[in-house]
């Protein structure tokens, strides 16, 4: 049997959450829009809050029609059927155009399916050890592009700070999707096929105990603020429930009046905990 208890909230002073939480049946997903920074073009008439509540719906329909089928397949027809939903208004060809990270489990009755895309890390209570999934190329591909911009300013001279972001925009569109960048949903189906994926045991002695799935506005609790350590993460949501971890964290966000990453200071944030038990 598999327990699932979720929250997710928007980044303080946003009305609309980019992020998604579902579950339908034994499927329970986590998605991230990304969000457009203030002046830039998508080609695209749709914002991420609709494109992770269509890519969630259409996850939903496939899991129904193929529950067996794999992770990453069923993602690929999610992705091509969102693509079809909206209905040749957009460019879908453009490099801004809207896109998610993914986090998926799924109960396999004596097994738990896995995929990982982007930044949006699974978080596993194997017993002796916890294990996490993650995909490190969005980090791989933003460490590159910030060596770039530093050695641009060093060649040409230093830029102005809004010039300087919009490079840093534009080179990270040019790496999404891309072999030797990082992959996301978006608009290509072939980007469920460069997910982390897999599967673990449901019974044993290194089963799967607990399972959490993550937006990066919640995993700072860990890989940015170091509130806790991953177990103890676990911890805390299986004592005090997902609702407190974003408390938390937004309790820091408040406290230090920095920017947590780019050009945000406060992201969505999102947590799912499935609890296993025979």
């Amino acid at each position: 049997m598999m327990r699932v208890r979720s929250a997710s909230a928007p980044a303080p002073g946003r009305l609309e959450n980019e992020d998604h939480v579902f579950q339908y049946g034994e499927l329970v997903g986590v998605l991230d829009g990304a969000t457009v920074p203030d002046g830039f073009d998508t080609g695209c008439v749709h914002g991420p809050a609709w494109y992770v509540r269509r890519l969630a719906a259409r996850l939903g329909l496939a899991a129904a029609d193929r529950p067996a089928a794999a992770l990453t397949g069923n993602l690929a027809a999610a992705i091509l059927a969102v693509r079809a939903d909206h209905g040749g208004t957009c460019d879908l060809d453009h490099p801004g155009t809207p896109s998610a990270t993914v986090c998926l489990l799924r109960h396999g009755g004596d097994h738990v399916d896995y995929l990982v895309l982007c930044d949006s890390p699974l978080v596993l209570d194997l017993g002796e050890r916890v294990q996490v999934i993650s995909d490190e190329r969005l980090r791989t591909a933003m460490a590159d592009l910030r060596q770039k911009a530093t050695t641009a300013a060093r060649v040409g001279g230093e830029a102005d700070p809004a010039t300087r972001f919009r490079r840093a925009v534009a080179l990270q569109r040019e790496q999404m999707n891309q072999t030797h960048g990082y992959w996301v949903a978006a608009a290509n189906p072939d980007a469920a096929y460069h997910a982390v994926a897999g599967s673990l045991p449901l019974h044993g002695p290194e089963r799967v105990r607990r399972a959490a799935l993550l937006t990066d506005g919640a995993s700072v609790a860990v890989e940015q603020f170091g509130l806790f350590d991953w177990r103890g993460l676990l911890d805390l949501l299986s004592e005090a429930g997902p609702g407190e971890l974003i408390r938390r964290v937004r309790l820091v966000e408040a406290g230090d009046g920095q920017r947590r990453s780019g050009f945000k200071r406060h992201d969505d944030a999102t947590a799912a905990l499935c609890e296993f038990c025979d």
